[in-house]
């Protein structure tokens, strides 16, 4: 009897251990810059992780490590390079020189909509140029999305023309942002976004450029009421993986992962993690009774910012890249603009 017993236990080890892996279970890390409270994980993060698990019935886990507790947001790329987490969400303007091309997403007063949209448009301009994809390497992205439009907010006015922008301090990301700022006749101030709260609290800048999901974040209701909506400029990010861990899945887990991911997954995580940021800022705001006014500039205003703020920095833009060696960068800028009409 025991002989038998002993005999079916290995027969089930040996079935377990030959079982291909698409029939087991595939865990994963997934490193986060961001608290899980937050907008953005709460609202895309979290929800597609179940659509990952239920595109593969079940076969693949996904562990969030949140808050930096594995990798700093700065870090990012070279951790999930070097394989510390599976995947990760990438901030790029933290490498601007790692993903040139992409850049372009950042441009000041492109006809972005919606988040949405954008990242829509950043996963086909993905698929469409070879050099863009090269730009990846060792990391291979999964989704590829943008933030919806930064704003201005301020506590004191709305900038409704060109002469209200003479003058104001106002924090932007520097770059283009910053040149945007300078051509509208601001002046732009480097600020993080943490220090935002209080420095509009205090009077340390007359305004700030962010997106609605940094309202909703940092609180910046509490101390801003003004908000003039257009399409200043955008961020642009990746949930990336380490590829040669993907290589190593089987095909059609990673055809199923992909499912959610490529054009659908730029397209739900742009809009889950930014346009909806929106409403849930309006809720907040009425809940503690704090007032928001919104602008939104007619088009013919509109126009003369994007001539006189946007169009001369996608030459600039252009011009620097070509002197870099990228020749298709007027090709991927006339794209960009094709894919936003």
């Amino acid at each position: 009897m025991m002989k038998r017993v002993l005999v079916g236990v290995g027969l089930a080890a040996a079935l377990v251990a030959s079982a291909p892996l698409s029939a087991q279970e595939i865990k994963l890390t997934f490193a986060d810059q961001n608290s899980p409270t937050a907008w953005g994980p709460s609202h895309a993060l979290a929800p597609w992780l179940k659509n990952v698990e239920a595109a593969t019935k079940g076969r693949v886990k996904i562990e969030v490590y949140p808050s930096q507790t594995l990798i700093k947001g700065i870090d990012m790329w070279k951790g999930i390079r070097g394989g510390i987490a599976d995947i990760g969400w990438c901030v790029h303007g933290y490498w601007p020189e790692q993903t040139p091309l992409s850049d372009v997403m950042s441009l000041p007063f492109l006809p972005i909509k919606s988040a949405e949209q954008a990242s829509e448009a950043y996963w086909k301009l993905y698929e469409k140029y070879p050099s863009i994809q090269k730009e990846f390497g060792e990391i291979q992205p999964l989704v590829l999305h943008t933030s919806s439009s930064n704003l201005f907010l301020s506590p004191k006015k709305l900038m409704k023309n060109l002469d209200d922008f003479k003058g104001l301090k106002v924090r932007t990301l520097g770059g283009p942002p910053s040149e945007m700022a300078k051509a509208l006749g601001a002046v732009p101030a480097l600020i993080p976004m943490p220090d935002m709260y209080q420095a509009l609290d205090k009077g340390v800048v007359d305004a700030g450029a962010v997106p609605w999901e940094a309202v909703h974040g940092f609180r910046l209701y509490e101390v801003a009421k003004n908000y003039t909506i257009a399409p200043f400029y955008s961020a642009y990010f990746s949930v990336c993986a380490n590829r040669a861990k993907m290589d190593s899945l089987p095909k059609d887990v990673r055809d199923q992962i992909m499912s959610v991911g490529g054009l659908e997954g730029s397209k739900f995580w742009g809009k889950n993690f930014f346009d909806t940021a929106e409403a849930g800022v309006v809720e907040k705001a009425k809940a503690g009774n704090f007032e928001i006014n919104r602008f939104s500039p007619a088009p013919d205003e509109l126009a003369r910012w994007t001539k006189v703020a946007g169009e001369p920095l996608w030459e600039e833009w252009v011009k620097k890249l070509e002197g870099k060696g990228h020749k298709e960068a007027r090709d991927v800028l006339k794209s960009v603009l094709e894919l936003l009409k």
